[in-house]
């Protein structure tokens, strides 16, 4: 497999999202990625009398990332490879190992299941195979006469659980489910919880590339080859350096603090001109308080629950984020930014020099005059944070 990983088209990264609904089941929520091959219009023509299912049209920075970066999708403990001739397969080529009938990739590990017309959860060892998805009613045995068929997928899909805790008892929130294009009520669903999100990211993953295999492959590279017939502009990660246009000739500045200056002159310059094309602006006490309150990444009030929730429906990738009120000090903000399929949270603090008010993320060693100097800052430098500023999380439903 061979794309340029550093192209980033946003319009590549919308989705079409179906969210499941029961009716008659005290509104049990279930939601899949509708993949790019699949009509809208069967899938919405599967929906029984007792639906109120419907459709949304969302952003996911990672709904093809696991061909770029497999390896972070699928950790060393949960996969095993192995071809026709029993020979092992360097996990470099681990995604070809799922577009290849002559391989077999096989996800193991325990899972907790809900059983059948019973409230009641049971972890069990399971094992992901192409032939499906199988339990082992002896330990971690994959002995033949040990591994029980959970589900298969042929005509099947899987669906994320929403509320997974409250609405089904589930041990933790990360639920997913087996649901047949059959299924007619919510008792026929085949649910399972995972410990944490990277290992039902794992599971989700493996299972949508056993089922679409190279279809999914050839939705992933069929953009980039259109962009290839008709070149465009992009911008990528690695194209954004500090310029210097102030002398005769330009020049690229490699200095970060120079970097950072030059930055904050011309962010004061900006907001100067801002001010004279905004008069009421000019005539408030504090004109750059509240001036990242229009910004997309700016989310006001959001708790941290409701700010992980959303940067998982929108991609567990590095450098998907938001910006937030603090909700334990009202005079803070937080950054929320996702670092390897985990999201940490950061304050900024802010900072009092003589009457002076900045915004800082490392105790004030790196001082910002509001938000919006300090976010494109670290779109560009990673300074204290784990990673850059990539994406930021857009505001949706649900």
């Amino acid at each position: 497999l061979t794309v340029d990983s550093d192209t980033d088209q946003e319009h590549l990264n919308w989705y079409i999202v179906e969210i499941y609904i029961f009716l008659k089941t005290n509104n049990h929520l279930f939601t899949r990625t509708i993949e790019d091959h699949e009509s809208v219009m069967e899938v919405s023509s599967g929906w029984g009398m007792d639906s109120d299912s419907r459709l949304y049209f969302r952003k996911n920075y990672a709904k093809y990332e696991f061909f770029k970066r497999p390896l972070d999708f699928f950790p060393d403990h949960m996969v095993s490879i192995s071809t026709e001739t029993n020979g092992l397969v360097d996990h470099s080529e681990l995604i070809q190992t799922f577009l290849k009938s002559s391989t077999c990739p096989e996800i193991h590990g325990y899972l907790h299941a809900k059983e059948q017309s019973k409230k009641s959860w049971k972890k069990f060892y399971f094992v992901l195979r192409r032939s499906g998805l199988y339990y082992s009613n002896k330990g971690t045995s994959k002995e033949p006469r040990h591994l029980q068929l959970f589900a298969d997928f042929s005509d099947s899909h899987v669906y994320t659980v929403l509320s997974a805790k409250k609405l089904h008892g589930a041990p933790t929130e990360f639920g997913f489910c087996v649901k047949s294009t059959k299924c007619s009520s919510a008792r026929d669903l085949k649910l399972l919880c995972a410990d944490d999100e990277q290992t039902r990211t794992c599971w989700i993953t493996a299972m949508r590339l056993l089922k679409f295999g190279m279809q999914l492959y050839q939705n992933f590279v069929q953009p980039y080859q259109k962009q290839k017939a008709s070149p465009m502009r992009s911008i990528s990660e690695n194209s954004l350096v500090a310029m210097d246009f102030s002398g005769q000739k330009t020049r690229v500045i490699e200095n970060p603090s120079e970097a950072l200056s030059v930055a904050v002159e011309e962010g004061l310059s900006w907001r100067v001109s801002q001010e004279f094309t905004h008069p009421s602006a000019a005539q408030s006490s504090v004109p750059n308080i509240a001036i990242h309150l229009a910004q997309p990444w700016f989310h006001g009030k959001l708790s941290r629950e409701e700010a992980q929730r959303l940067i998982i429906q929108q991609g567990l990738i590095d450098g998907v984020f938001l910006l937030r009120d603090s909700q334990s000090n009202p005079k803070t903000f937080v950054l929320s930014l996702c670092h390897m399929q985990k999201i940490k949270h950061f304050q900024i603090l802010p900072v009092d020099d003589e009457g002076e008010l900045f915004y800082s993320l490392d105790d004030g060693h790196t001082r910002f005059a509001d938000l919006i100097q300090l976010v494109e800052f670290y779109q560009l430098n990673r300074g204290v944070l784990p990673c850059k500023l990539k994406h930021h999380c857009a505001q949706i439903t649900l």
